[in-house]
């Protein structure tokens, strides 16, 4: 009552009749109900009986995955520095559909060896990080002499050290690996010159792994299986599962006073396309006159955004707020801004697209990552290319039509919806024992 629709008393039809005028009357609230009424469907759609049959199944006794032990070569080093993050976010849930897990990382300052939830166990390397692949061999033939896996998951970017490593000791082991390919640091667009050498990198790479990987996990359905087929890899080699989910009972639609036109979250580096925005909000500025905009992340860019704010007049314009450590505050964020700008050139998410969608806040994002499946023209947000002229003139678009922000706001949340946090990690996990168990691909 008052979250999905409005319960009134059977034949009180006076009431009955205040309530109808009411929401007649309240559009906004007759949308957000709305919005919630799709939302609290969803769980009832046919995958999501499926995942929660199959959970049910899991839980049984002797129906768990008990019999099978995994390999993580993983390039986080937050949990083996005693911090924690998305990794061992994820890893809590992930954790349960194994006997065993073992992650070796890079090096890292104040590393040691931890033991999370029970059964996930965190290596750390020594330096330097370029032994990396020589590290993985040596201490993954310690670990294999202890017990049997079943999988060898292989987190690679950058030069793919782990890539190397885990080719490697797939090949002294017998033990296959399956490649993870979030992102390619440079494509679709490379913004420094370090970006174009990793992505000749991962060229390399990827032809060079092609048939040593059982297969390849990538993030999104449209952007890397392309990528990857240019590469020479086989289709079929080719997993989609998302490793995006979201926290429904925080990322949610819920009514928000409106205190800023643009909301802007990234680590600022390079990719993110921090100097790219500003120069379209300048534009943005020159055509209405007065403009709010907040910046939330901080990162080794954040000076020369704000430098390049002061030149082109946007001091008075952008407040920046820093990092949020809490995902609450961050959602209030979200919801208090007329749209959320993306900027980036290259993403494995971008992740705050779809957290900002789930709050009911319209988009205008260039077209990386999953924003291009995510953001739909016209219906929750606008896609746009890598220039300043074409982002400022689909912000402006937005801005000026508050009916159109309002049917956005509406129709965001539903484009996120099947990024359950169970749900998403249990289907990866599923594929990961089904392609152990599975004959090798030709």
């Amino acid at each position: 009552d008052g979250v999905t629709g409005r319960i009134v008393p059977a034949g009180d039809w006076r009431t009955l009749a205040a309530v109808l005028a009411q929401l007649l009357n309240d559009a906004p609230a007759a949308q957000e109900l709305a919005a919630a009424a799709t939302r609290s469907l969803s769980r009832f759609s046919w995958p999501a009986l499926v995942d929660a049959y199959e959970a049910a199944l899991l839980a049984l006794p002797g129906q768990t995955a008990d019999a099978m032990n995994l390999l993580m070569l993983s390039g986080d080093t937050a949990a083996v520095s005693g911090r924690t993050g998305a990794f061992t976010s994820t890893l809590e849930e992930f954790s349960r559909y194994w006997e065993r897990i073992d992650v070796l990382t890079p090096a890292a300052p104040a590393a040691g060896q931890r033991v999370l939830f029970g059964n996930v166990h965190f290596w750390p390397a020594a330096p330097p990080r370029l032994l990396q692949p020589a590290f993985i061999v040596r201490q993954g033939r310690k670990l294999a002499a202890q017990r049997k896996y079943a999988l060898i998951i292989s987190h690679d970017y950058g030069f793919f050290l782990n890539g190397i490593g885990a080719a490697r000791l797939s090949a002294a082991s017998g033990v296959p690996y399956l490649s993870e390919i979030h992102h390619v640091e440079g494509f679709p667009q490379a913004a420094s010159s370090g970006e174009r050498v990793r992505r000749i990198a991962a060229g390399v790479y990827l032809r060079w792994a092609r048939n040593r990987a059982r297969a390849f996990r990538v993030v999104n359905s449209q952007e890397l299986p392309a990528l990857l087929h240019t590469y020479g890899i086989a289709a079929h080699k080719v997993l989609v599962l998302h490793s995006l989910y979201l926290d429904f009972d925080v990322l949610q639609p819920t009514p928000a006073s409106k205190r800023c036109d643009v909301l802007f979250v990234a680590r600022m580096t390079p990719n993110k396309g921090g100097l790219l925005l500003l120069d379209a909000l300048a534009q943005v500025l020159r055509v209405r006159g007065s403009l709010r905009v907040a910046v939330v992340g901080d990162g080794p860019l954040l000076p020369a955004m704000q430098r390049r704010a002061a030149q082109l007049g946007l001091e008075g314009c952008v407040d920046w707020l820093g990092w949020q450590g809490s995902s609450t505050a961050l959602a209030e964020l979200y919801r208090s801004a007329r749209c959320l700008v993306c900027a980036s050139r290259s993403e494995g998410g971008p992740r705050v697209v779809a957290e900002a969608l789930a709050c009911g806040t319209p988009v205008v994002s260039t077209a990386v990552g999953m924003a291009r499946e995510l953001v739909r023209n016209g219906e929750n947000g606008f896609l746009a290319g890598w220039s300043a002229a074409e982002l400022a003139t689909r912000i402006i678009e937005l801005l000026s039509d508050e009916a159109l922000q309002a049917r956005m706001a509406v129709a965001a949340p539903a484009a996120v919806a099947r990024f359950e946090k169970q749900r998403v990690i249990g289907e990866f996990a599923r594929a990961c024992q089904q392609l152990a168990v599975a004959p090798p691909a030709a």
